[in-house]
């Protein structure tokens, strides 16, 4: 599978729960507090400049859209949603 253009084929790392101050657990999605989320680089497009295969980067939540691929689920999003490369 490759990304073409200025698109990303990206895997969201999983966050799991978190537990607040009061205690409560948060499930991922409830977490509206954090706009970005952290993901890992499977395919940078050719016209993507910075970000390459591997990379980590943190992009906007709600960005993309989902893909399903020989039963892995992958998020394709625009290189302009990419916020930080570590």
């Amino acid at each position: 599978m490759k990304a073409i253009g200025r698109n990303l084929i990206i895997i969201k790392e999983k966050e799991g729960t978190t537990k607040t101050k009061g205690g409560l657990l948060l499930a991922e999605n409830q977490r509206e507090d954090i706009r970005y989320v952290k993901a890992v680089v499977v395919s940078a497009g050719e016209e993507v400049v910075g970000i390459k295969k591997d990379d980590n980067i943190f992009f906007d939540r709600h960005a993309g859209h989902k893909v399903e691929f020989e039963k892995l689920l992958y998020h394709v999003i625009k290189a302009q949603d990419v916020v930080i490369v570590t």
